[in-house]
């Protein structure tokens, strides 16, 4: 247990510093680039392995770690996309309420105990998530960007899957670190073949800026996943009890935390969705 609240609490650090992006004008493309170099090395650094690389390239689990990886920066920049397209809460939404597919695919192969108290729980969640990070306006966008939400919600989700099959299948415990440092390596791999047309005859270059918060960014994000992993491992919950654990818990601190640190103002609609998230963590915990 100790394990996923110290990943929820890290996820929290991450998105508080992407608040303090917008704040001190940080390019988040070339900040998150850096970041994944930095959480890629703290694995290698970490992992207890000799010869890492050859250890990475005769793994059996490589391409499940490249391709969570390639999905973690394309989803990042689809929810950049969808923000502007179809608003920031429609985003989120799609995003969050992906929990529901790494549960079902716990149910379906994993074999995790389906109870009425679990499922009340995640029905919970779902509604949470809306509450949560909705206002009372109505969730209106254009049509023709219904498939940007549509990708969003399977992309994380289908990210999540792999992640914790791979874990459960492919992935020996001491192989964590090294595990997560390629699934990173992967995102900054693809994060370079994205930002190239930017700075192709230009005279665009990596800020020392972005480089600092770059790195600032890389510590926690390895660490929340780190933990997560180990909360994954440690079998003390199934996978389907985690993952809209550790979703929900990440809302409310988030949610607690932007009222706290940055005076944001939470509706009664918003503590109604913080009541209903805590109702629901209770429910799946104990399920």
């Amino acid at each position: 247990m100790i394990d996923l609240l110290l990943g929820i609490l890290f996820f929290n650090v991450i998105l508080i510093l992407f608040k303090l992006f917008e704040r001190f004008n940080v390019d988040n493309l070339q900040a998150i680039i850096i970041n994944y170099l930095v959480a890629g090395g703290l694995g290698f650094l970490t992992s207890g392995i000799e010869n890492p690389v050859n250890h990475v390239l005769t793994a059996s689990w490589l391409p499940f770690a490249i391709l969570i990886g390639v999905l973690f920066i394309v989803v990042f920049n689809l929810l950049a996309t969808g923000a502007q397209k179809v608003g920031i809460a429609i985003s989120t939404v799609a995003n969050k309420m992906s929990v529901v597919i790494p549960v079902i695919f716990a149910f379906i192969v994993f074999g995790d105990t389906v109870s009425i108290l679990k499922i009340t729980g995640i029905m919970l969640a779902i509604l949470g998530v809306y509450f949560t990070s909705t206002s009372g306006k109505k969730l209106n966008f254009d049509k023709k960007y219904l498939w940007l939400i549509i990708v969003i919600f399977a992309g994380q989700g289908l990210a999540d899957c792999i992640f914790n099959f791979a874990q459960q299948f492919y992935v020996e415990g001491h192989e964590a670190q090294i595990f997560i440092s390629s699934m990173f390596f992967a995102a900054f791999l693809m994060g370079i073949l994205m930002v190239i047309p930017k700075f192709t005859g230009k005279k665009s270059k990596f800020q020392l800026k972005n480089i600092w918060w770059g790195i600032g960014l890389g510590i926690p994000n390895f660490l929340t996943v780190f933990y997560f992993f180990r909360s994954l491992e440690s079998g003390i919950m199934e996978s389907s009890q985690i993952y809209p654990i550790l979703n929900m818990g990440v809302i409310v601190l988030s949610a607690l935390s932007g009222y706290i640190i940055f005076k944001e103002k939470l509706s009664s609609r918003n503590w109604f969705g913080i009541l209903i998230s805590l109702m629901a963590i209770a429910a799946i915990t104990f399920g």
